[in-house]
């Protein structure tokens, strides 16, 4: 559980975003702790957007999160106004689809920066 505690941190350059985000340490903690549980579960899948994954998938895609995937991840969760039921299903959905959605995301609010003139294109 250390060593993947360890490879976690190293991947999302936990040091650097604490020091950014000294103000988010239990967030970022937490989100550390979910893929900590998802990467020593022996469970066979993870219900992931009320679908189910194979816990290997969801591992191995948490194992490629990177700072600026916390980063996006950590930005949606304090942008979004809506009550959220299940956090911790939210919080594992948004972690996972990270890296498929972050790149529409930030391509959304620079255009919708420039259509309204808080952008020069």
């Amino acid at each position: 559980m250390e060593s993947y505690r360890e490879l976690i941190l190293e991947n999302i350059d936990y040091d650097i975003l604490l020091e950014r985000n000294p103000w988010d340490k239990d967030l970022l903690d937490g989100y550390v702790e979910l893929m900590l549980e998802i990467c020593c579960s022996t469970r066979e899948s993870v219900r992931i957007c009320g679908q189910e994954v194979p816990t290997e998938a969801v591992k191995s895609r948490f194992l490629k999160l990177n700072s600026e995937h916390i980063g996006y991840v950590m930005d949606s969760l304090k942008s979004n106004t809506a009550k959220i039921g299940n956090i911790k299903a939210y919080t594992l959905a948004a972690l996972y689809n990270a890296p498929v959605t972050m790149g529409q995301y930030y391509t959304s609010l620079v255009s919708h920066d420039m259509a309204h003139g808080l952008l020069d294109g």
